[in-house]
């Protein structure tokens, strides 16, 4: 596999969706909790993808219930979960594992391709978020602490 467009992952509604749809736009893929401490992330990652959508980038979010299970709910509760408490619009996915065995292999690779701090492979928490250029390459990991509005000049450098 060499670019994130070699993987598909289920929607929060259900469907198999491929990478290669976003082929071409800047991606910021996120692992996601509905309650976490860094659950408020979710109004910054919208206010970017309201921003700069339209300028090329595109959210993804990845619930996953790996931490202190954080996530506990079903796809559909999550989904509403997120709706009604952040509006959130950006796409969101099936809740994943992102590490170990049962990790969803989008998250091995880009853990194999942004190792987090002393190259650490393992997603260290809830709100690791993943910037992906527009021919797909994983560009850089943030910690879960890295607001998402820390993130717009990377962001806006890889929209030109």
């Amino acid at each position: 596999m060499s670019t994130i467009y070699d993987f598909s992952a289920t929607t929060i509604q259900g469907k198999e969706k491929s990478l290669r749809d976003y082929q071409g736009k800047v991606l910021l893929i996120v692992n996601t909790a509905s309650k976490c401490g860094f659950t408020p992330q979710f109004a910054g990652l919208e206010a970017l993808y309201k921003d700069l959508q339209t300028q090329g980038l595109e959210i993804l979010g990845f619930p996953c219930n790996q931490f202190l299970h954080q996530d506990p709910g079903s796809d559909s509760d999550i989904n509403e979960f997120c709706q009604l408490n952040y509006g959130v619009s950006f796409p969101m996915f099936a809740k994943v594992n992102v590490n170990g065995d049962q990790a969803h292999p989008l998250f091995h690779y880009l853990a194999e391709e942004a190792p987090g701090l002393f190259g650490i492979k393992a997603i260290k928490w809830n709100f690791t978020k993943f910037l992906v250029s527009r021919e797909g390459r994983v560009l850089k990991r943030y910690a879960p602490k890295v607001e998402p509005e820390a993130i717009r000049a990377d962001i806006l450098a890889q929209l030109g």
